[in-house]
C-alpha cells in the first residue's frame, strides 16, 4: 500500500528546519499527523484472530487507531504478514538526535593515490570478504571492485592500493590467515546476512581472531560495511570503522588514508629572524 501524498510539497515539517531543534513527528496524509505504515510477520495461521493480535500489536507499540490495511498467509499455513498503517503519538527530539560524523576530508582518487605515495612509501594492502556464510557479495564488489559503485570506480582502481579480493562465504580463521599473508593494511568485511545477528556475530569473531593473530601495532584497520550495522556500534563490535548504506569507494578510500597514512607534516612558519 501507498501512502497517499499532497499534490504539493507541503513545506518543512513543523521543527524541523533546517539547524532548528524540537519535536518532529511522522508525515503522512497532512503534516505532523504521525501517520507510520509497519509491516510484520506473525506466528500465526492466518484468519481473524491473527489479525486481531496484529492490531493489538500495533496498540502496543503506540499506534493509535491502526488500520489493518493488508493481511496475507505466508510460509505455508503458520505464519502470516501484516502491513499496518496508522497515527503515532510519539515524536522525535532534534536536541537528542546522535548521528555519525565524518572527521576526515573527502578526497579525490588522485588525492589518494599521492597522500599514500607521497607519505607511505609503498603501496595500501587491502584484503576483502564476506564471512561466514555471507554469499552476498554486491557490497565488497561495489567497494574494491574496479567498475565501483554510484559513479566512483572502486579501490583497484586505485594506483597505490593493492586489493585482494576473497569474495563470499569465506571462513573467518582464512580471512585472517590471508591478511597475514598479504601484510594486509586494511581488512575490509561486507555483510548483509543478518538473521540471528549472524552480522553482529561474525565481526566480533574476526576481531577477536585479529587481535589474537596479530601484535597491536601491527594489527590491519578492521572496516565493516553492511545496511543493518549501526555506525555507531563500531567499538562494541571490536571494529575500527562502521560504514552504512549508500557508502562509496571514495569514502572508504579517504578513511584508509586518514586512518593510515602518515599525516603531511605543517608548512615551516618562517620567523622574523630566519626572513
Amino acid at each position: 500500500m501507498s501512502i497517499p501524498l499532497p499534490d504539493r510539497d507541503p513545506g518543512p515539517l513543523r521543527g524541523a528546519a533546517p539547524g532548528a531543534a524540537g519535536p518532529v513527528r511522522p508525515y503522512g496524509d497532512t503534516t505532523d499527523d504521525g501517520m507510520v505504515q509497519l509491516s510484520f510477520t506473525l506466528p500465526l495461521p492466518h484468519g481473524p484472530r491473527a489479525e486481531g493480535a496484529a492490531l493489538q500489536l500495533a496498540r502496543r507499540m503506540g499506534v493509535e487507531r491502526p488500520l489493518l490495511v493488508h493481511s496475507k498467509p505466508v510460509g505455508g499455513t503458520q505464519f502470516s504478514f501484516f502491513v499496518v498503517y496508522g497515527p503515532v503519538a510519539h515524536a522525535v527530539d532534534l536536541d537528542e538526535v546522535v548521528v555519525a560524523e565524518r572527521d576526515y576530508p573527502l578526497l579525490s582518487a588522485k588525492e589518494a593515490d599521492a597522500a599514500v605515495r607521497e607519505r607511505l612509501g609503498r603501496k595500501l594492502v587491502v584484503v576483502g570478504a564476506c564471512v561466514g556464510t555471507d554469499a552476498h557479495t554486491v557490497g565488497i564488489d561495489a567497494i574494491l571492485n574496479i567498475k565501483g559503485f554510484a559513479g566512483e570506480k572502486g579501490l583497484e582502481a586505485y594506483k597505490e592500493m593493492r586489493v585482494v579480493n576473497l569474495g563470499a562465504q569465506v571462513p573467518v580463521g582464512d580471512l585472517v590467515r590471508r591478511a597475514r599473508a598479504e601484510r594486509a593494511d586494511a581488512v575490509l568485511v561486507s555483510q548483509a546476512v543478518t538473521q540471528r545477528d549472524a552480522h553482529l556475530t561474525n565481526v566480533r569473531e574476526l576481531s577477536a581472531e585479529l587481535r589474537a593473530e596479530f601484535a597491536e601495532h601491527e594489527r590491519p584497520l578492521l572496516v565493516v560495511g553492511g545496511p543493518r550495522f549501526d555506525p555507531e556500534s563500531a567499538a562494541a563490535l571490536g571494529a575500527d570503522r562502521i560504514f552504512g548504506r549508500g557508502t562509496t569507494p571514495g569514502d572508504v578510500a579517504a578513511y584508509l588514508v586518514h586512518a593510515l597514512v602518515p599525516a603531511a607534516p605543517a608548512p615551516a612558519v618562517l620567523t622574523e629572524s630566519a626572513v
